[in-house]
């Protein structure tokens, strides 16, 4: 469904684009740049006129070819519209609100998802804010959006904070690793601390503990190794198709997703 939430009648180009996994993040492709998945996605529609509050059903077809490698491909279905043309104004404004694609092929089910937690380093900023950088190996089949959060205790006078969210916006291909960061208050004491890790991404998750120091402005710590080992049960991401809705401006787009997709005979 896609839904205009402006007080204006817009015109919207609907089409898919491409979309790689690089350095933790998920990066979209420029304009309508494609890449092999794209011309297996089909619109009904490649464009809509919808006036104020106005909306329509757009059906997205994936259709996997027989010979199509095996792996993971990325995606993502955008909707997107453009301000008016002023000859004023030498810069043309662009919107885009997406759906991200993740597809995996491959024989039988689901591949396995799986993450292991590396190095975990504290440091602070030049002015002083506290931070940690845990890393985290993507040792699965599947893609993942890493969140979580980080609990600290046994500080100075037995003093505890927390929990504090993961900075979301790490995601990691198959076999990449990276590093999720997690952000405190300025005023946070040195330590040290006994910090608490817990990151998912889907229906898995893992932990570990860490004895930390954090040190002067503008300096990071010594990556220590784990003092405990990874818990937390194992599952799967279950879905071939993933969904991410992107928010930009003042528009919102739901693209009606299918279920498990595999290639057509």
């Amino acid at each position: 469904m896609v839904v205009n939430n402006t007080a204006e009648r817009r015109h919207l180009d609907l089409y898919p684009a491409s979309a790689t996994i690089a350095q933790g993040q998920f990066v979209f492709g420029a304009g309508r740049a494609a890449n092999e998945l794209t011309s297996w996605i089909t619109l009904d529609r490649g464009a809509v006129d919808l006036d104020p509050n106005g909306e329509v059903e757009v059906t997205v077809d994936l259709r996997v070819p027989a010979n199509a490698p095996t792996g993971e491909q990325y995606a993502v279905v955008w909707a997107s519209t453009t301000s008016d043309t002023n000859p004023a104004n030498a810069v043309t404004q662009i919107n885009r609100v997406g759906v991200r694609v993740y597809l995996d092929v491959g024989p039988g089910g689901e591949p396995r998802s799986d993450f292991s937690i590396g190095k975990i380093t504290p440091a602070r900023g030049p002015q002083g804010q506290p931070s940690l950088f845990v890393n985290v190996a993507n040792t699965g089949g599947r893609a993942l959006d890493m969140s979580g959060s980080v609990t600290l205790s046994d500080g100075p006078a037995g003093v505890r904070a927390g929990p504090f969210e993961v900075v979301k916006g790490t995601t990691l291909a198959p076999k990449q690793s990276g590093n999720v960061t997690v952000r405190f208050p300025t005023d946070l004491p040195d330590g040290p601390w006994k910090a608490v890790i817990s990151l998912e991404s889907g229906l898995v998750k893992h932990s570990a503990t860490e004895r930390i120091t954090f040190p002067s402005p503008g300096h990071h710590g010594s990556a220590h190794a784990l003092l405990s080992g990874l818990t937390g049960p194992w599952g799967l991401l279950g879905i071939a198709l993933v969904g991410g809705l992107l928010i930009v401006g003042v528009l919102a787009v739901l693209v009606r997703r299918r279920g498990r997709i595999g290639p057509s005979q």
